[in-house]
């Protein structure tokens, strides 16, 4: 049975498996170690990475809307092109001389730009510009303007620079809406990525805290329940409401305040039966109402490194205090302080990998939003968090 029957009666077998899938999922990318470990197994990852989700196809949509923008851009500009104040009728010529420069425009758009100048072809692509140009001014000169100016301008050449004038302004205007068009594209693609980077950063980072918090507390119980402790039953009760917390609440980017306070608390008890009689743990809260929301699992790492560093450090004489308070404004003032020995070696857990998630978490979710402080003396450790929370949605 392994170490099976700690759980039996507490966590049903959906628990246990969605546990240990739950496990796999947060960290388990690549390089994936599997280990025996009671009845079921369990896998722990080895150097997870960072990972980004593919975008769904828009392209059908994207499309859509840039078809519709360009006829009406087309119609604007054909309304301006055949304008005449002397003479309000569209004539023919309107239409071909229009025609020509919007077929220029075309390629240099839909051709040269995407197979050329944004792949950073630059000579092919001015090459090829100058030769559409060219194009567009031999139809012009050759065959439009013998159609329908066959007596006045179509007897001769009036020059290449009156030509490029009168050429090159519709054409200059279409291809600077397309190349605008693409731009805000672009930037719009990249703005999702670094949306989608930063998702995936937020949860690799809460990925962390999940399966560190849960593999220290089984060993703790397990030692309990080799020495047939009567502490045991609690523990494993607090261990039980601390899971289910992480496991199906934490999905969500915000939480109910209410709800991260009593999963505070219950952690805090939790840790608290490892002190037994080694000293002092307090736990006061203040002014926690309803209608605030919070990011899940910040609080709890400032709380499991005060217990680190004090009974890493400490025999007795521990002394860990925690409080938090709730303005009206929705202003979150949290304090963790806890009593350290600084002749012991916790360099390594004031400075570990769970106070730089945190850090990064907070400047992640909380940009200009919070005021992060740690202070040391020679006897205690002090961590003070203010944070602006976010209105509960109704």
């Amino acid at each position: 049975m392994g170490h099976y029957f700690l759980f039996n009666g507490l966590f049903s077998t959906n628990d246990i498996n969605y546990l240990v899938n739950g496990i796999s999922s947060w960290n388990c990318r690549s390089h994936v170690q599997i280990r025996r470990w009671g009845n079921f197994d369990d896998a722990i990852c080895i150097n997870p990475y960072f990972w980004i989700m593919r975008i769904k196809p828009t392209w059908n949509n994207s499309v859509k809307k840039e078809v519709v923008f360009q006829i009406l851009l087309h119609i604007m500009l054909f309304i301006f092109f055949s304008f005449d104040r002397h003479n309000h009728e569209i004539q023919n010529f309107h239409i071909a001389y229009f025609i020509n420069y919007a077929i220029g425009a075309f390629i240099i758009n839909y051709v040269l730009l995407p197979r050329f100048f944004y792949r950073k072809k630059y000579l092919p692509f001015f090459i090829l510009l100058i030769l559409v140009i060219a194009y567009v001014i031999l139809i012009e000169e050759f065959i439009l303007e013998k159609i329908y100016f066959a007596s006045s301008r179509g007897q001769g050449f009036p020059g290449l620079f009156y030509t490029l004038l009168e050429v090159m302004p519709l054409i200059t205007i279409l291809c600077g809406f397309k190349f605008a068009w693409d731009a805000m594209k672009k930037q719009r693609e990249v703005d999702m990525l670094s949306a989608m980077v930063k998702e995936s950063e937020l949860q690799y980072l809460k990925s962390q805290i999940n399966p560190h918090f849960l593999f220290n507390n089984l060993n703790n119980l397990y030692s309990y329940a080799i020495e047939m402790s009567p502490k045991t039953p609690s523990i494993i009760l607090e261990l039980s409401s601390v899971l289910r917390y992480m496991l199906y609440d934490c999905k969500e980017d915000f939480v109910s305040l209410t709800k991260e306070i009593a999963h505070l608390k219950n952690f805090t008890q939790l840790s608290e039966l490892q002190i037994e009689n080694r000293g002092k743990v307090t736990f006061q809260t203040k002014n926690i109402g309803t209608g605030f929301q919070i990011a899940p699992l910040i609080l709890s790492v400032f709380v499991e490194n005060a217990f680190k560093h004090s009974t890493a450090s400490q025999s007795e004489g521990i002394a860990i205090d925690i409080s938090i308070a709730v303005t009206d404004a929705g202003l979150l003032l949290f304090e963790c302080v806890n009593s350290f020995r600084p002749t012991t070696n916790t360099d390594d857990l004031s400075n570990g990998i769970g106070l730089e998630n945190v850090k990064k978490r907070l400047e992640i979710i909380y940009p200009n939003a919070h005021n992060l402080s740690i202070s040391e003396t020679d006897t205690l450790y002090s961590v003070r968090l203010e944070m602006q929370l976010k209105q509960e949605t109704k």
